[in-house]
């Protein structure tokens, strides 16, 4: 574990830091899946308001 010691003899520790990475683009089939959870997002929205139009 990493640790410094201050001034009194006080021990301040610190967190292992985790390795960093850069992320990769998303491939061509992550992008559809996201278009297609898109799409059914915006028709439950639209559907949920259509429903509570019709009962109000």
């Amino acid at each position: 574990m990493r640790y410094t010691v201050e001034e009194g003899g006080r021990l301040n520790n610190f967190a292992v830091e985790p390795k960093m990475y850069e992320a990769e683009p998303p491939t061509a089939n992550q992008k559809r899946n996201y278009l297609v959870m898109g799409v059914a997002a915006i028709v439950l929205i639209v559907g949920l308001c259509t429903v509570a139009f019709v009962v109000s």
